[in-house]
C-alpha cells in the first residue's frame, strides 16, 4: 500500500508521531509501506492531516489479493 502521509506532514509542518499518539517508528514503517495500519490509526492519522482515509492510503491491485 502506498501512502501520502510523508507529503501531507510536509504540508502542515507535522512531525511524524505528535498528533496520533504513537512512536516515529510506527509513522516511518507506514510510509515505507512496511506496516499496515488498522482502520482506527488510518483515521486517526488522516484526522491529523486534516485528509481522508481515501487522500492518504492508496491501495494497490496486489493489496487486495
Amino acid at each position: 500500500m502506498k501512502t501520502r502521509i510523508k507529503e501531507y506532514r510536509a504540508k502542515y509542518n507535522l512531525t511524524q508521531e505528535k498528533k496520533v499518539g504513537v512512536r516515529r517508528e510506527t509513522i516511518v514503517f507506514i510510509e515505507k509501506g512496511r506496516y499496515n495500519p488498522s482502520l482506527k490509526l488510518a483515521y486517526k492519522i488522516a484526522k491529523a492531516l486534516n485528509a481522508t482515509i481515501e487522500e492518504l492510503f492508496i491501495l494497490e491491485e496486489e493489496d487486495l489479493k
